[in-house]
């Protein structure tokens, strides 16, 4: 009996001490739960050697499949893409997601620009380091911008391009870009407005976690919108030279990259596909999965 009670008593233990840590940190329980829930559909996760830095990876679909990489956006991490990637894995392809170099699982050195420009850089090393002769190539966001430049650069490594929701083209945003790093409550929600045609209501534990993480990563994404703000890094004048075919994914609702933009980008590359999606916001790829897969598959395949 005293030994039954003593495990009852530690048991108890340990579902307070899990109840507190999820109280102080439940950002990392959501995203851990998340790479439990890949790991237990088969999605692999590795690390490998880029220009000096360890760079994590997903990958998923079989080994011989078509090659696709799928960039993920400003802020982003490899994970953004789980609900996307399973369509094109059940049909046949492997499927690569990257975490760009000061982002999700990858190393955060002091030392690097978090440009467009170097960290398509950084997609090259990541196909050199695994010999991925050819892909097709996805980004989402800024990931759209990276990924032009691995097109334009790199054009007989890159099969098809996909861009959703993209960056590139040369415009200043109209809203506060200092929203990227949210500060407060409220700014979590000006952000969440953006982001997403309906809004979720954050607790405040959890946008108090939100707050803590955003204030340890900002100095990134300053970094990189520094950068992209200048427009050096423009994609205007490389759009019309691209030759593989490129499918444009738009939610329709978008306000960080508005379907203007993509509009714009459909003009200037004539073989280009522009798909929209109604009630998808700027997370299209994430929360109209379901809707786009089918499309994307659909141009792969064809």
């Amino acid at each position: 009996m005293k030994t039954f009670t003593k495990g009852v008593g530690v048991v108890l233990l340990a579902a307070l001490a899990a109840g507190v840590g999820f109280w102080l940190r439940p950002v990392s329980y959501f995203n851990g739960l998340t790479y439990v829930q890949m790991r237990l559909t088969g999605v692999e996760s590795n690390s490998v050697q880029v220009e000096g830095y360890r760079m994590h990876y997903f990958a998923e679909g079989p080994k011989d499949g078509p090659v696709v990489v799928l960039v993920h956006g400003l802020g982003g991490r490899a994970e953004d893409w789980r609900n996307l990637a399973p369509h094109l894995a059940r049909e046949g392809y492997r499927v690569y997601l990257p975490d760009l170099i000061g982002y999700g699982r990858s190393e955060q050195p002091a030392d690097f620009s978090y440009s467009v420009r170097d960290e398509a850089g950084v997609v090259v090393g990541f196909m050199d380091a695994l010999g991925l002769k050819q892909v097709d190539l996805g980004g989402w966001s800024m990931g759209g911008g990276i990924a032009q430049h691995v097109a334009s650069a790199h054009a007989d490594r890159v099969r098809k391009l996909m861009l959703f929701d993209s960056a590139g083209i040369f415009q200043l945003p109209k809203w506060n870009v200092e929203l990227f790093t949210p500060r407060t409550p409220g700014e979590i929600d000006q952000l969440d407005a953006l982001l997403m045609p309906v809004q979720p209501k954050v607790p405040g534990f959890i946008a108090k976690d939100i707050i803590r993480l955003s204030g340890k990563n900002a100095w990134v994404i300053h970094r990189a919108l520094a950068t992209m703000l200048t427009g050096r890094d423009a994609t205007d004048k490389m759009l019309p030279e691209l030759k593989m075919p490129v499918l444009l994914v738009w939610g329709e609702e978008d306000r960080i990259t508005p379907e203007s933009q993509g509009e714009t980008m459909h003009k200037l590359v004539p073989q280009s596909e522009l798909a929209v999606f109604a009630g998808c916001g700027h997370l299209a790829p994430g929360q109209c999965a379901e809707q786009i897969g089918p499309r994307v598959v659909e141009f792969l395949k064809r």
